[in-house]
Parts: C-alpha cells; sequence; structure tokens
C-alpha cells in the first residue's frame, strides 16, 4: 500500500492496525522500535495512508499476534487498491456497511441524507426499524439490527450538522401500521426542534425530481475529502472521486430548489398526523 491521501478504506483499514496495537497494551513508539522503523511509519499507517509493504504489515501483525481472522480482514482492506469507490458486502447479517458508516459518520462535522422511500436511518425509532428487518429477505439478527441502528444515533450533537431530505413517500409508507408511524412522525417533529438539524420534504406532487436514483448519505470533514454512501440491500458503497462527488452536491442543490422549506414541512408532517 503506497502512501496516500486518507480514504474510506484507508481509514477503515488504520482503525484495524490501531485496534490490533492497542491490544499489545504497548505505545506506537514502542511498536516502531521493535520493527526498526521510524514512529512516523507506523503513525502513517494508523492514520490510513499506508506506507508499508504487505511483508511489513504481516510482520506487524505477527509482533502484535493479531487472530488470524482479523489479520486476513486487515490484509484484505491493504490489498484494496480501488481509488474511486469501497464496495463493502454484508456478510450473513453483520452489518458490515453500516458499521463503517457508523465510523465514518464520527469523523464527519455535516452528514446530509436523501431519503426516497423510508425514513432515514438516523431518524428511525427502534419499532420503525424492528418492522424494517422483519420484512428483510435476508436472515438477519432482528435485535442486533435494531440496536446497532439505534446506537448509530448517538452521532446527533450540536458540533455536527444534519440535513434530511425526505420524499412524502416516506413519510406515508404504513411500516409497521398506524400507532408505529404516529410515533415515528412525532419523532420526526422533536427532531426538527433542535437547531442543528433540518429536515425538509420533497412533496409527491413535484413528480420526477433528481432524487429519482436513490437514497444516499453525503458526509463532509474537516480534514478529508467528502465521501458518498449508497446503500444497497446487502452492500454498502462508498463513493470518494470527485465526479460522483460533484454529481452528487448537484443532486443535493436541485432537492434544495424543490424541498417544502422546515415550517412546511412541518405543516405537512402534522397534516399527515391528523
Amino acid at each position: 500500500m503506497p502512501k496516500r491521501f486518507s480514504s474510506v478504506v484507508g481509514r477503515s483499514f488504520g482503525d484495524g492496525v490501531r485496534d490490533a496495537i492497542q491490544s499489545t497494551g504497548m505505545t506506537q513508539q514502542r511498536i516502531a522500535e521493535l520493527l526498526d522503523w521510524e514512529e512516523a511509519k507506523v503513525s502513517d499507517l494508523v492514520k490510513g495512508k499506508g506506507g508499508v509493504t504487505e511483508v511489513e504489515l504481516a510482520m506487524l501483525l505477527g509482533l502484535c499476534q493479531t487472530p488470524p481472522d482479523e489479520a486476513r480482514r486487515l490484509l484484505a482492506l491493504y490489498r484494496e487498491t480501488r481509488e474511486k469507490a469501497y464496495l463493502q458486502f454484508d456478510e450473513g447479517g453483520v452489518l458490515g456497511p453500516l458499521h463503517t458508516l457508523m465510523g465514518q459518520e464520527q469523523l464527519a462535522n455535516k452528514i446530509v441524507a436523501w431519503s426516497l422511500t423510508l425514513i432515514p436511518g438516523l431518524l428511525q425509532i427502534a419499532a420503525y426499524v424492528r418492522s424494517v428487518s422483519e420484512r428483510s429477505a435476508m436472515p438477519i439478527n432482528v435485535e442486533e439490527t435494531v440496536r446497532t441502528k439505534i446506537e448509530r444515533q448517538a452521532i446527533f450533537h450540536r458540533s455536527r450538522e444534519f440535513a434530511f431530505y425526505i420524499h412524502e413517500q416516506a413519510l406515508r409508507l404504513p411500516v409497521g401500521g398506524a400507532d408505529v408511524m404516529k410515533e415515528q412522525l412525532h419523532h420526526i417533529l422533536a427532531m426538527m426542534v433542535r437547531p442543528y438539524v433540518t429536515i425538509r420534504i420533497l412533496p409527491s406532487e413535484v413528480g420526477a425530481h433528481a432524487g429519482v436514483g436513490g437514497s444516499f448519505v453525503q458526509l463532509s470533514y474537516e480534514k478529508f475529502n467528502p465521501v458518498i454512501f449508497v446503500e444497497g440491500a446487502r452492500t454498502g458503497l462508498f463513493l470518494e472521486d470527485k465526479d460522483s462527488v460533484a454529481y452528487y452536491d448537484e443532486v443535493v442543490e436541485a432537492l434544495d430548489g424543490l424541498a417544502l422549506d422546515e415550517e412546511q414541512s412541518r405543516e405537512l408532517i402534522i397534516n399527515i398526523l391528523s
């Protein structure tokens, strides 16, 4: 892995290396001394910038006595060379892409989500998550899924900015029945009170629009390049190339021009509730 700018796959790799080092109880400086490396080399590695050969990585993992499964995972991430995107699969309902997304959200200072058919994940209540999970075509651990998706919402804090664009059909889709939807819509109204959260609804009467291609999450950082996350049925795709990021910027701009303002959005939700 030649040294490069930090990417999603690079940061996931770096987090794994950091965990491996911390499990030894040794400092990065001590690890560097034992491997006869400069400490900066270890620092670059845990920051996801690469700078080591595969043999050197194997030496580090051996020194850390990293378990075989985790070592194989880190070696696979090391060999991931695609710069434009990182495609991650859900393996046996493990929620791998979601865990990676959660890690990236922790680093982001602005999160913009567009949701076409369902309430955005960060706004879903437990009963809503459970209902969607129970209808999944894949065998999954429903309670683990609910717990993980609710834990994800700990990201909400005034230190970050959140903007949600939601199609009206997502508000009207009766997930879990009338009682669940009533609680879900009241939760959205409560979230709209937070000054760092913006929620705007795209009314059905708009017709065709720039967001018909599907839902996505746009992540912006202070220290890294922006990332787009597109979720599939069994996959999570992280896009980082400039053309893709520019395209989704234009989609958000178009949605912003068509969506109801915050007060109008609040009134629409209240009308649906009544």
